[in-house]
């Protein structure tokens, strides 16, 4: 599924397969597969990297999900994401961040249904 809104949004911007790959710094073998669908869980700094070059969000990539469909930020949302770029954190430290907490609740549910078991 992935690949092939990779697929479909690199042909609507009229980007060739191999300038896609130089653009978004991903091996083109590897981005082939992906559009083919032989590689199907492309890790996210690589989505990231794609979906930077097609210029969509993330999630329109991995859902499908159109810009349009997203839920807007409230106001505590965006004084929460100023304050975070205020204070000098990096995108990429952020993003760091987020994908720890990601793997810690990850963790923590499978230890939950470990012990209801």
């Amino acid at each position: 599924m992935i690949g092939a809104r990779i697929q479909a949004l690199r042909q609507n911007k009229g980007l060739s397969l191999s300038e896609l790959a130089d653009k978004a710094d991903v091996a083109k073998s590897y981005l082939s597969a992906i559009e083919r669908g032989i590689q199907g869980n492309p890790s996210i700094q690589v989505i990231e990297k794609i979906a930077s070059v097609l210029d969509v969000p993330v999630q329109q990539l991995v859902s499908g999900a159109d810009a349009s469909e997203e839920l807007p930020l409230d106001r505590e949302w965006m004084d929460l994401t100023r304050e975070v770029a205020e204070s000098g954190i990096t995108k990429e430290q952020f993003r760091e961040w987020l994908e720890f907490q990601r793997w810690r609740l990850q963790r923590d549910d499978k230890n939950d249904q470990g012990e209801q078991s």
